[in-house]
């Protein structure tokens, strides 16, 4: 490959052992065709990476071999140059429908294609994986074998590794339906060592998937930026007409919130689907996730967003701080915050079945002015923190979603409640609190000042750091 020319990568290997899903999640592209079936694939496909409207690499798949055996033998008898084996096979064979795959698979070796060689550890070598092995070795051009081999199922890994060494200028294990973000850099990083002549284009490929990556994740800053602001400086105004019930309203207005903070929510979730290149396939939540509970739930204030002496703690004791942490102490829950508003909050006590509420809890403000019921900002900074916590949730499942994976199997886990809080945002210090606190108060302005782009910009760093680390692989739960 020369420098000036886009790289490609052929990806080599049998049906229902990986190779479709491997390069699916390289290329993160989930319109990869994934099948179990032998003989599907007869043709090359290529998909191209883009960034910025610019292709900066090629993976191209494959057909598996048809006749690897006598292909080998072709191989071990020609006696011209090397440079032009590839070009003599395909020209001897290409009208012979018994090579038909064979001519396919290595048409993108001739115009100088690497090989990346994919097999499924958890299966005993054959010998016609050897031979397999042995063509791609007699080509001449950088190779490296993927080991996509589950966790628990490395009997025959050893024999794999070996045999590797023989042929292959770099090995790689890679679980391909479950590579984060990290290890899909790790593998392209190692690709730069199969062939010295390629490394300066694959120094650029790397780092501009890294700064795209970086972009997206301001993007996602973004995206979770003006969710907070339309949800939490929310406001409404409408006439109470005369013999209106003013309770009713009041609850009505309560229950058109919710609805649209849960559209505004779900909103969020498909723009960084979008984002992250998730386009067709649906992206599973693990069975137990606390995501699959409604964002009023319970529940989701049970385990998402801070307990109550970090509540108290995050804004030093400022008024909308300390009435989201008394609503948490005397509760020991965030129900109450769903109380309904005002005057309606004894009333509710005893209709619910028997859920405490604490009289004067609030989420949202209510007040009555000149026969008009005005609705919002949000009261309660609590509710930042469990859309943050959900949301960063949601990231960390979605960039770690794999394009080569189809659905959860029996290694989906469950996230553990037995420590408490399973949010990031309990986790973040005093001071990342105070930051969360500061915007806060500055949503239930109604003009932009100084004080408040200092809040956002503050915000938006923190959100940031949090997301590389999430990223990275340097902060979990």
């Amino acid at each position: 490959m020369k420098e000036n020319t886009i790289p490609e990568f052929a990806v080599v290997g049998h049906p229902n052992e990986g190779k479709s899903s491997v390069l699916s999640t390289l290329a993160e592209d989930d319109s990869v065709r994934i099948s179990p079936m032998p003989g599907e694939t007869r043709d090359c496909q290529t998909f191209p990476v883009a960034i910025d409207g610019h292709e900066i690499i090629r993976f191209t798949d494959t057909p598996g071999f048809q006749n690897p055996r006598k292909t080998l033998q072709w191989m071990q008898n020609y006696t011209g140059s090397d440079e032009t084996m590839i070009q003599d096979f395909i020209e001897a064979h290409q009208n012979n429908p018994d090579f038909h795959d064979d001519c396919k698979l290595l048409q993108p070796l001739l115009r100088g294609a690497g090989i990346i060689f994919v097999v499924d550890g958890s299966r005993p070598l054959r010998n016609v994986d050897k031979a397999e092995m042995e063509i791609l070795r007699l080509t001449g051009c950088p190779r490296m074998a993927i080991i996509n081999c589950k966790d628990e199922e490395t009997a025959w890994l050893g024999k794999w590794q070996t045999e590797f060494r023989k042929h292959f200028n770099s090995t790689r294990l890679f679980n391909s339906c479950h590579a984060t973000y990290r290890e899909r850099i790790e593998l392209l990083e190692s690709l730069k060592s199969i062939d010295q002549d390629i490394q300066p284009v694959l120094d650029t490929v790397v780092n501009a998937f890294r700064k795209d990556w970086q972009e997206r994740s301001h993007q996602v800053v973004t995206l979770l930026l003006g969710l907070l602001e339309e949800g939490l400086a929310y406001t409404y105004s409408i006439a109470l007409e005369s013999g209106a019930d003013e309770d009713a309203l009041k609850l009505q207005l309560h229950e058109q919130y919710e609805k649209f903070l849960r559209k505004q929510e779900l909103k969020c979730q498909k723009q960084m689907r979008t984002l992250y290149r998730h386009n067709i396939f649906n992206v599973e939540l693990p069975p137990q996730s606390i995501l699959n509970n409604d964002l009023f739930s319970e529940k989701t204030w049970d385990f998402l967003g801070l307990n109550s002496s970090q509540i108290i703690m995050a804004g030093g004791l400022s008024g909308a701080a300390v009435g989201a942490g008394i609503d948490v102490a005397a509760l020991g829950h965030t129900l109450g915050a769903f109380s309904v508003i005002g005057g309606l909050a004894g009333i509710a006590g005893a209709a619910l079945k028997g859920k405490e509420f604490l009289s004067g809890t609030r989420l949202l403000g209510m007040r009555l002015d000149a026969q008009k019921i005005h609705v919002g900002p949000v009261k309660n900074i609590q509710l930042l923190f469990v859309l943050l916590d959900r949301q960063l949730l949601y990231y960390s499942h979605i960039i770690n979603w794999a394009h080569g994976r189809r659905d959860y199997d029996s290694q989906a886990i469950s996230e553990d409640t037995s420590s408490g809080k399973l949010g990031y945002t309990s986790n973040w210090s005093r001071q990342d609190r105070a930051i969360c606190d500061a915007f806060f108060r500055s949503l239930q302005k109604k003009k932009d000042t100084e004080r408040q782009l200092e809040a956002r910009a503050n915000l938006a760093q923190l959100l940031n750091n949090t997301l590389q680390e999430i990223s990275h692989g340097t902060i979990g739960l």
